[in-house]
């Protein structure tokens, strides 16, 4: 039996998460040496690799577990194949990404594959990329058997990708997030331009044999006001083109930096003023359950009459029936629309129909640029991945040994609920800016890795007001650039090492909150939380104490302490069927002030919320979701 070599890659004893073998040709120098200059393991640092070439080795059969000591052995599973990895792209990508990937990989180029088609070829693949039109399902990544290492979407949105069940199999998925950016602000102005002139409606007019120059009259933009909405990457060069059109252009995004919007020329403004001003309303804002239809009756009723929107973001931001109400009434004079709740839309939707409405089919990273740019992205993305480097773009969870994420497992669900709680009690338009967490633990700092919970505070705090996926791999590139300033403190208790961690503090400094109580004697915006029995718990608001289990939602009530408050706030939400689970209070003194937490499993409506704030005993209340 010919000699054939086979590389083993390991992490190190206490990292030993990640394990992959790869074959090389039987051509092989019969040697055996380590080398730190590349890992193939992609969430930690450097690993080992081991380059084994010998036919005993090679003729093994059972996988043992690498062990860092003189008595290492090595044995694969299975031995032979190309020293190439394989990449299999299934919808077209610009040449210029292919050519990278072909001088690192043997690149399998194949197109409108059926799922059965696309199972059958991913058995043999190491990476997989895709558009949006490819739908990487839990079959897929089943039929991969453990061979399929990074999924590459080669644009923002990873819709079609599975990430749960990417994370479970251990495949890495990156995408392709900054390449657009220009295109889809430019298609974004494009659309603002001709909406104003009814440049479409016009050639359309054309096309038909008449000559409607009455008709047609358009608005100018100097000097009229634009509201961003959403003040991220697109938001801002929007803004920049904008203002070099001679607009007045402000700004709605609660959580970017006032010094970024002032350096743009840009005022950052509640969401409310800017709706009610603005003569042109430019829609930038990710999709979360927050924002989900938020451009509805109640928010169109706030506008100018005459109003103009345009939307290159997620089409689910809008309210389709309450734009097409606010169209036939004339709050909205026009809308100028590249993105639908349902893309395709079906072919009589009233928006595309309607006169008033300018449409586009999802251009706004169309650009012969755009598509080089982001396939020469997600090309480096792969290859990086492949080659085990760290992915400032990973989009899911990364592998954890599985002996800290035990341990840890309760404490990550701890971090990213006070960061999530954190980031509610937030208001006003100043931004974020510094934060804080701070352990208190009787460990050593060498016994506490800490960067687990520090990744899930800053997935807590951005995940819900933005699109990005935050991890242990990308979180401090995605808190850079965003401007936060994540620093950690740790504090030392005289307690029992068994247990990790005894308390995290989330602290946000130079921010206004939407409720007062939670601003501690520092001047910040303070919550403190606890494990007990593997629960986690929240233990702290401001200056106050209280004890709440972080499951369902949660209702914050700063009262006036006196009999009968329970259950008059109980009977509100059982009369509405919403469900408590928990119920705290803490006060500063008898029949001074008081700080009721409730947990709650649904989420109340907007009446039960209303009689809750006008008990009078009641001074201020916030409800958060979990």
């Amino acid at each position: 039996m010919a000699s054939t070599a086979t590389t083993a890659v390991f992490a190190p004893k206490s990292q030993a998460a990640f394990f992959s073998l790869r074959p090389f040709p039987a051509s092989a120098p019969s040697t055996i040496s380590f080398d730190r200059s590349g890992s193939r393991a992609p969430f930690f640092g450097q690993a080992l690799r081991l380059v084994v070439d010998s036919p005993k080795i090679s003729t093994l059969c059972a996988a043992r577990t690498l062990e860092r000591d003189s008595s290492t052995e090595v044995t694969a599973a299975s031995v032979g194949g190309a020293a190439k990895p394989t990449v299999l792209v299934s919808e077209k990508l610009g040449e210029a990404g292919l050519e990278l990937l072909r001088e690192f990989a043997n690149v399998d180029c194949s197109y409108n594959l059926t799922t059965e088609e696309l199972c059958t070829k991913i058995s043999l693949c190491d990476a997989l990329v895709v558009r949006s039109g490819t739908k990487v399902t839990r079959e897929v990544f089943e039929a991969a058997k453990n061979r399929l290492k990074v999924v590459g979407r080669a644009g923002v949105g990873i819709d079609n990708v599975d990430l749960q069940a990417a994370t479970e199999n251990g495949c890495l998925v990156v995408n392709a997030p900054t390449a657009n950016t220009i295109a889809a602000a430019e298609h974004g102005i494009a659309l603002l331009t001709a909406m104003a002139r009814n440049v479409s409606q016009s050639d359309a007019s054309m096309k038909a044999g008449k000559w409607q120059r009455n008709k047609y009259v358009g608005v100018s933009l100097v000097g009229k006001k634009l509201a961003v909405m959403g003040f991220g990457k697109v938001g801002s060069e929007v803004a920049r083109r904008a203002k070099g059109l001679g607009m007045h252009v402000i700004s709605h995004d609660p959580y970017a930096p006032a010094d970024r919007a002032r350096a743009v020329g840009v005022e950052l403004v509640s969401f409310d003023e800017a709706v009610s001003t603005a003569d042109f309303i430019s829609l930038h804002m990710p999709l979360t359950p927050s924002t989900s239809k938020i451009f509805n009756d109640e928010n169109f009723a706030k506008m100018k009459k005459g109003v103009r929107i345009i939307n290159v973001a997620r089409g689910g931001v809008i309210d389709e029936d309450a734009l097409v109400r606010a169209l036939d009434n004339g709050i909205v004079a026009q809308a100028a629309l590249d993105v639908f709740a349902v893309e395709p839309p079906p072919k009589d939707h009233k928006l595309v129909q309607h006169e008033n409405v300018t449409v586009t089919p999802h251009l706004g990273a169309s650009t012969m640029e755009a598509q080089e740019g982001v396939a020469i992205e997600i090309a480096e993305a792969v290859i990086g991945a492949l080659r085990g480097e760290l992915a400032a773009t990973a989009v899911n969870a990364p592998m954890v040994p599985s002996e800290v994420l035990s341990e840890l497992a309760p404490y990550v669900i701890l971090a990213e609920k006070l960061g999530r709680l954190a980031v509610q009690l937030v208001g006003g338009g100043s931004g974020i800016k510094g934060v804080k967490v701070v352990y208190t633990s009787s460990r050593s700092p060498d016994d506490l890795d800490t960067r687990i919970l520090r990744a899930m505070v800053t997935k807590g705090i951005v995940e819900p007001i933005s699109s990005e996926f935050v991890n242990l791999v990308n979180a401090d590139f995605i808190a850079k650039q965003r401007g936060l300033r994540i620093s950690e403190e740790r504090i030392f208790h005289d307690g029992s090492p068994e247990v990790p961690v005894d308390s995290i503090q989330v602290h946000l400094a130079n921010v206004e909150s939407r409720f007062a109580s939670a601003i501690s004697d520092s001047d910040e915006i303070v919550v403190e939380g606890r494990v007990k029995d593997r629960v986690p718990h929240l233990t702290g608001v401001g200056s106050f104490s209280v004890d709440v289990g972080l499951e369902g939602n949660l209702i914050l009530c700063r009262q006036i302490d006196q009999p009968g408050m329970i259950g008059t706030v109980g009977s509100i939400l059982g009369e509405y069927n919403v469900n408590v689970n928990f119920m705290s209070v803490s006060r500063t003194a008898p029949r001074k002030h008081a700080i009721m937490a409730i947990g709650i499993d649904e989420e109340p409506d907007k009446e039960s919320l209303r009689k809750i704030g006008e008990i009078s005993a009641i001074e201020e209340f916030v409800f958060l979701k979990l």
